[in-house]
């Protein structure tokens, strides 16, 4: 048996949220096929999370990351499970990636949702229905797990905007740069 036959991705053994493109579930689907081949449209989001002062903060993904890697993304975005609202699958990985408690910010909201597809590398692509969420940091104390973040910045959000190009050398996400041109909540 070669090592890659022996190795099992860690997607593998997840499931997503297949869904239509108006965001109605469709059943599940395994993680690792809905990010592979020509890929599964499923739910997923991403939260933006700002300082007092308007910054955003961006975390780049690990390089164990399978898509994506070493890239610059939102505060943190991944997959609700089946059963779980946007709000609650984005406090479970802002505990999980960051360290931060639901006592740290305060309005957490859905702000947009947009579909999107992605091919990356050879590796795999993303086709999901996107939640774009937004809350304000009043502690901005901050614990990041090493195995899903590789660095953290705080950014003026309003230059990023603006100004991409200013940023080019950080590589950001594809599904970070869709929501923040789309952003008009700030």
């Amino acid at each position: 048996m070669s090592n890659d036959a022996a190795e099992v991705h860690e997607n593998a053994e997840q499931d997503v949220i297949a869904v239509d493109a108006d965001d109605n579930e469709e059943g599940l689907v395994n993680r690792l096929d809905a990010h592979t081949g020509d890929g599964v449209r499923h739910r997923a989001f991403t939260a933006l999370l700002f300082d007092e002062d308007d910054r955003v903060l961006l975390a780049q993904r690990a390089a164990g990351k399978r898509l994506w890697d070493t890239h610059w993304d939102g505060t943190v975005a991944s997959h609700p499970v089946q059963g779980q609202t946007q709000v609650e699958a984005t406090r479970e990985r802002l505990e999980e990636e960051l360290g931060i408690s639901p006592d740290q910010y305060e309005n957490l909201r859905v702000t947009d949702r947009f579909e999107y597809k992605r091919y990356y590398e050879n590796a795999g692509l993303e086709w999901e229905v996107c939640a774009v969420l937004q809350a304000t940091l009043h502690d901005t104390s901050l614990d990041p797990n090493p195995e899903e973040v590789d660095g953290l910045m705080w950014v003026p959000y309003e230059r990023l905007r603006e100004h991409p190009e200013y940023y080019r050398q950080l590589r950001l996400c594809p599904w970070f740069e869709i929501a923040m041109r789309r952003d008009e909540e700030r």
